[in-house]
């Protein structure tokens, strides 16, 4: 059999695709494949490991409607038309666990970095900025004992306020579409309600899916909501924040200062003016960019990938009834 792998992965998901027979091709272009393209690739081959921006749509799916199972090397799978593919029996797993530290980790860099003007005051040493001190100039706020809410408490959102509650002794409070039982009892978080989340939280961290009843669910009257000394963080999908509404909140300091990993729309043009501001620090979507995540993620695609080769159930297929529709 053959799998069509749209990026160069980490070798450690490769070498278990070789051992298990699997003829393989990797994609190793600098551009996103086309959609005409990928369905042609894809009419080739009889399972896809998809890595990058891929939109796995309907119209993909009916295309390609022979293959055995598509694994995603990611978390989410809002690219991907889920109900399609369970109605074609096309089984599609995804990567969860095994990148909730490092992207929690990246989280936590964000909150620090702006809660210090960081990658503000970094640039303005090679800009030739760095002179006479004032006292009073160029300062950040502390996090000890603020409070930190987060939209979304499942395992990644769970790792940061376990780092945050270590460090920084951070009170916990979240909202999610039904309470987190567990994570009360682990962290001592509180359920609140979306509004509360707002006007409470000092820092809000997003960890939540990308869907139409999230989709820009940080706004305009979200931001106003929010107070004025607050950060806000996400390195979840950027369809979650409104960008124009963000930036306005920024320069109006509705908000203290934003921490992106993700950005909507993603990549972020080169001349953004979130990139120029004092109180933002974004990054180029690197949550789980680790030498140990990313094996991790080849190897749980790659098992994914075996098993569908053999007829065996995907061990993280997204959407388990597709086992039980027949193709």
């Amino acid at each position: 059999m053959k799998v069509f792998i749209s990026r160069i992965i980490p070798k450690e998901g490769i070498e278990i695709l070789q051992n298990a027979g699997l003829e393989i091709t990797q994609y190793s272009g600098k551009t996103e494949i086309s959609s005409t393209e990928l369905i042609a690739i894809c009419n080739k081959h009889d399972l896809f490991l998809s890595v990058g921006n891929n939109t796995i749509d309907r119209a993909f799916l009916e295309a390609c409607r022979h293959l055995k199972g598509i694994a995603l090397m990611s978390v989410g799978y809002d690219r991907v038309d889920i109900p399609a593919a369970t109605a074609l029996g096309i089984p599609i797993s995804n990567t969860p666990d095994v990148l909730s530290k490092a992207t929690s980790d990246t989280a936590f860099l964000l909150i620090l970095a702006v809660s210090r003007n960081a990658f503000y005051m970094h640039d303005s040493i090679s800009k030739k900025q760095w002179g006479f001190f004032e006292p009073t100039a160029n300062l950040g706020i502390e996090l000890y004992n603020k409070t930190l809410g987060i939209f979304g408490l499942g395992r990644i959102g769970s790792e940061l306020a376990m780092k945050c509650k270590a460090a920084y002794h951070m009170p916990v409070i979240y909202h999610n579409r039904k309470p987190n039982k567990e994570a009360e009892e682990l962290l001592g978080a509180k359920y609140v309600s979306f509004d509360e989340l707002l006007t409470e939280s000092d820092v809000i961290s997003v960890h939540a899916n990308l869907s139409d009843e999230t989709r820009e669910v940080f706004n305009k009257e979200a931001f106003s909501r929010m107070k004025n000394s607050a950060i806000f963080i996400n390195t979840a999908r950027g369809g979650l924040h409104n960008e124009k509404d963000l930036t306005e909140a920024l320069e109006h300091k509705k908000i203290w200062g934003a921490g992106l990993d993700v950005t909507n729309p993603e990549p972020m043009a080169w001349d953004n003016p979130l990139l120029n501001m004092r109180n933002v620090c974004v990054l180029p979507h690197i949550g789980s960019a680790t030498i140990e995540t990313r094996a991790k993620m080849a190897i749980t695609a790659a098992d994914n990938i075996v098993a569908a080769m053999q007829g065996k159930p995907m061990p993280q297929v997204i959407d388990k009834q597709v086992y039980s529709i027949g193709k």
